[in-house]
């Protein structure tokens, strides 16, 4: 996986194209598949306000498994969260149910969108960013089942700060013994210093946790000043049962590197450490947050891009604690414009999924690595589009791996690519 340099100009230019033609599809309706029949063998209408919308309207679906192996899948469209599963691998899907009857706006595109975990015992949570009046400004939003998925809470708004600026960016999350963790970027405190005329760099990364199965939440508390403001946030659960989060932080000036943050308890949250040293200088967000999976063993497996002029594309590393890393590895192919990546551990397997663009088609990519990320099997194309597409997402049923992705022409797809070790879905 090697790194590769280029001029300035053609840096330039993979940026953009990381940016602007791997972006999410607009919430606009799309063609349906068979990924969008219900259960009855139906097709809804995208365009028909008098049908319940399929899952191919959305634009930025999230999914994730049952321990009885039914798929979850949460979308939006037109104003309103839904949920619907799957119990034959996205072949056929059941009737979504609507979380807010009274409708929202929703962001559903690229790194914002909104996210879903189930407890052990089966209880569905769900959240997602509601935007305000003005730009780049949103409240965290919250909704739960605990039954099966027949029905959802009404809708909180979990940030308890309400001024009209951001709180953003939602990570989800659960534990084996029931906390809900979610966390966000929250500008409430360059709002303040605006107010008073004082410098703030970005955002902040704030979380909140509930311990009554989402009925409530405790008061949200800072982990960090001057986080990067637009940049997916990642929750997962460690060996003690606590979050741990991973975000693109602000060093210096303009210096957007990552920051992990593990907790001592629900309440404490560590301090946060540096985990990438790539040194990109950009006075921007780049829309392009990095991923986190906590393996049986303990071991953080992260995967992240950066654009600095030494140290460009994606990288992966493996993480023990503070003072036990791997050297982070190139991988993909930074002149296709390799980006957005996702990492999944399973005992000493780990994977990795990417997004590239040849300037004619979007290729989905994963690579294997059957020793914990020590060494990588070749990269393979696993899936391609020519009419624009989502980012592809790891998920697992703890049987077999599968990448989630979602385009134009084919809808919602879920691809498998190491069922019971035999690689399927490989091109």
């Amino acid at each position: 996986m090697p790194g590769q340099s280029t001029s300035s100009k053609m840096k330039i230019f993979n940026l953009i194209i990381s940016l602007l033609f791997l972006t999410a599809l607009p919430d606009v309706g799309i063609a349906a598949h068979g990924g969008a029949k219900v259960k009855d063998g139906s097709l809804s209408k995208c365009t028909n306000v008098n049908q319940i919308p399929a899952l191919d309207c959305a634009s930025a679906p999230s999914s994730v498994f049952s321990t009885t192996g039914r798929l979850w899948v949460v979308w939006s469209y037109a104003g309103h969260v839904y949920v619907n599963y799957s119990d034959d691998k996205a072949e056929t899907f059941s009737k979504p149910v609507t979380l807010n009857t009274i409708p929202e706006k929703i962001s559903a595109h690229g790194e914002n969108r909104p996210k879903i975990v189930l407890s052990k015992k089966g209880d569905i949570y769900v959240s997602w960013t509601t935007p305000l009046e003005k730009r780049f400004t949103g409240n965290v939003r919250f909704s739960f089942s605990n039954d099966m998925g027949k029905s959802f809470s009404t809708p909180v708004t979990v940030n308890d700060n309400l001024d009209i600026t951001g709180h953003r960016f939602d990570a989800l999350s659960v534990g084996k013994n029931g906390n809900i963790y979610l966390a966000w970027l929250d500008k409430r405190d360059r709002f303040k210093a605006e107010k008073e005329a004082k410098d703030y760099h970005g955002a902040a990364v704030y979380y909140t946790w509930s311990d009554n199965g989402g009925k409530s939440f405790h008061a949200n508390k800072k982990i960090i000043d001057h986080s990067c403001e637009c940049c997916r946030v990642i929750i997962d659960m460690d060996d003690n049962d606590l979050p741990v989060i991973l975000w693109r932080n602000i060093y210096g000036k303009n210096t957007r590197d990552h920051a992990l943050v593990s907790f001592e308890s629900a309440s404490k949250p560590g301090i946060p450490v540096r985990v990438s040293y790539d040194n990109w200088q950009v006075d921007a967000c780049p829309h392009h947050g990095p991923d986190l999976s906590i393996s049986d063993s303990g071991d953080y497996h992260m995967a992240w891009f950066n654009n600095a002029d030494k140290r460009h594309g994606l990288f992966y590393m493996r993480m023990r604690d503070n003072n036990t890393r791997t050297t982070p590895v190139n991988f993909g192919n930074y002149k296709a414009a390799a980006s957005h990546p996702g990492v999944l551990s399973s005992n000493n397997q780990v994977w990795l999924t990417w997004k590239e663009f040849n300037g004619k088609e979007e290729t989905v990519w994963t690579q294997h690595s059957t020793n914990n990320g020590e060494t990588w099997d070749k990269a393979k194309v696993v899936a391609k589009s020519t009419q624009g597409s989502d980012y592809p997402f790891l998920i697992t049923d703890n049987k077999s791996i599968y990448i989630q992705w979602k385009t134009t022409q084919e809808g919602f797809r879920l691809i498998a690519i190491d069922k019971n070790n035999n690689r399927e879905g490989l091109l």
